[in-house]
């Protein structure tokens, strides 16, 4: 009787010592499945990051280009209103230019 008490025994740290490396495999799967899981998900995280940040630099270029394109287009309207206005008062300018020259010459008309 001992002796079927003492395989008994032996029998069941067996069973347990198996179900002990079964569940240490188990937990080293899940462990690496975690890993990898959480490895992906920072891969994807920096695609999306990565993709956002071009997309905003493109957005801030194509800001930056327009405002460029506005502030020129202002600056030539306010340079042909300028010379528009400088052509509308040229005869003046260049009679009064005449005048002080015959002025400083000592020249009558």
């Amino acid at each position: 009787m001992k002796t079927e008490v003492l395989k008994s025994i032996k029998k069941t740290e067996e069973e347990y010592r198996q179900q002990v490396e079964k569940a240490k495999l188990e937990r080293e799967q899940i462990i690496a499945n975690a890993r990898f899981e959480a490895e992906n998900q920072v891969a994807k995280a920096t695609a999306v990051a990565d993709e956002y940040t071009k997309k905003r630099l493109a957005d801030a270029r194509s800001d930056a280009a327009k405002k460029r394109a506005q502030i020129i287009e202002e600056g030539k309207h306010q340079a042909s209103i300028l010379k528009e206005k400088g052509r509308k008062r040229m005869n003046e300018a260049v009679s009064l230019l005449v005048e002080r020259f015959k002025e400083r010459v000592h020249v009558t008309a």
